[in-house]
């Protein structure tokens, strides 16, 4: 039965907590549009794409006006173009430019899948897709790009870290008019999920079903308030309990949209990714969160252990409301997207230090940090490097978004604007990597990589 105090507090989350369906995500397989012809299989993916798609822009925005319930993004993910460039050869930017077509075709805010899965060595196609991936970005204004480094079972693929310091960099270096925005929309993953419908790193998995909807949810606002209204002599087991409650309500709304679209889209549902993904409006904030947990300022001593508290009984609370979870769920902490961050960042009680041993226990990992825009490729790949340690060992995605500021130094700002927000320039440790990172090879599985 339909509970009248329940609508309202719903209508209360969206109206004054920030309550949002973050993304609706359309994957889309594009194997069968491979061809020993470039031109006639990025044709193929144009109109597979405009084909599957076409309604789905136009079912979100009917879900938003019946439910009363805001969906920020309408996004799309492909199969790994890498997959496509080793049947075709040739230059792989083409692939980028019929996706861009497609996008625009169908409307949508990004389309993800501009991707390489090397984290075992390279497969054909893959070493001509990251080399093309600057060009790719400046030239397209919704692809985005990922490649998965390493993984818990194969270890981190040494080579493929080094390369991609080098591509970040030149990805900044080649939109240095634009805000270094290439980099932005680049992700370096260790165990990437193959069902994420979060950008930039959202690919279709090669075991994923033909077409299928994927749906992430977004309430930092919401579990902000629930905690801002109890009692000031809570103790912790109760704070734990009031965030699974809480994301239990922000997760079943995911379930009910997600059901919805893929009814009236004709296609599979997949999964709800249940992270809490801030953005730079007021009230919409993990560090808030962790502020209203108890630390002073977020990145002050027992953030990470704040942090691991709200990831866990996020997951907790989300997995009794579906059955479906999947993609990174948990609490994201990109910098230029939270205003807690950045706030925190300004003030120096946030180093990407700390941020690195946050993300041991969260969700994804050091995500949108610009950083100074001198920083050499081989300090780049070994945050890269470090990241995916982190990863690699616990078993989990992790994953660097970073954006060397070509020309600006640690203490100014980059400005994006919309959803990627602003921030600091923050500053890296410069000691030189580079025998670590041109040794190359593979830093073998972990222990725990044994499982059979």
């Amino acid at each position: 039965m339909i509970n009248t105090s329940d609508v309202l507090e719903t209508i209360h989350m969206i109206q004054d907590q920030n309550l949002d369906i973050r993304t609706i995500t359309m994957g889309v397989s594009l194997l069968d549009c491979a061809d020993g012809d470039l031109s006639r299989s990025c044709e193929k993916v144009y109109q597979k794409i405009t084909r599957c798609a076409r309604d789905l822009v136009k079912t979100g925005e009917a879900l938003e006006m019946e439910y009363g319930v805001p969906i920020i993004n309408k996004r799309i993910s492909v199969t790994p173009i890498a997959m496509l460039a080793a049947a075709s050869g040739g230059d792989p930017v083409q692939y980028a430019l019929a996706l861009e077509r497609a996008a625009c075709e169908v409307g949508v805010n990004f389309i993800g899948g501009f991707s390489a899965l090397v984290h075992k060595g390279f497969a054909a196609g893959d070493e001509a897709l990251i080399n093309a991936i600057p060009e790719a970005l400046k030239r397209t204004d919704h692809v985005c790009s990922s490649v998965n480094i390493g993984s818990t079972k194969t270890g981190i693929n040494l080579d493929a870290v080094r390369m991609m310091g080098r591509v970040v960099r030149r990805c900044a270096e080649i939109t240095a008019d634009n805000n270094c925005f290439a980099a932005a929309k680049l992700v370096v993953f260790c165990n990437a999920p193959e069902d994420n419908p979060f950008m930039a790193g959202a690919f279709h998995g090669a075991g994923e079903p033909d077409c299928v909807i994927n749906v992430g949810v977004s309430g930092p606002g919401v579990v902000r308030a629930a905690l801002a209204a109890a009692p000031d002599d809570l103790d912790i087991t109760g704070v734990a309990e009031l965030i699974k409650k809480t994301a239990f309500k922000i997760t079943r709304m995911g379930q009910l949209i997600g059901t919805e679209a893929s009814r009236r889209l004709g296609v599979p549902f997949g999964i709800v990714d249940l992270s809490l993904a801030p953005t730079p409006a007021v009230g919409d904030s993990v560090a808030h969160i962790i502020e209203e947990i108890g630390i002073e300022k977020c990145g002050g001593c027992g953030t990470t252990a704040a942090l691991a508290l709200l990831n866990d009984a996020v997951k907790k609370g989300g997995v009794m409301a579906s059955s479906s979870v999947g993609g990174l769920s948990g609490a994201f902490i990109p910098v230029s997207e939270d205003a807690g961050m950045i706030d925190a960042a300004r003030c120096g009680a946030l180093s990407i230090e700390k941020l690195e041993a946050m993300t041991a226990v969260c969700s994804v990992g050091l995500d949108m940090i610009a950083i100074p825009g001198d920083t050499p490729a081989e300090v780049i790949a070994a945050i890269i490097a470090d990241e995916a340690a982190i990863g690699m060992v616990n078993s989990k995605t992790t994953a660097v978004r970073v954006i060397p500021a070509v020309g600006r130094k640690a203490g100014e700002e980059l400005e994006f604007g919309g959803l990627f927000g602003s921030g600091p320039i923050m500053k890296v440790n410069t000691f030189s990597p580079a025998r670590f990172i041109n040794r190359g090879g593979r830093i073998p599985a972990p222990l725990q990589s044994l499982k059979n």
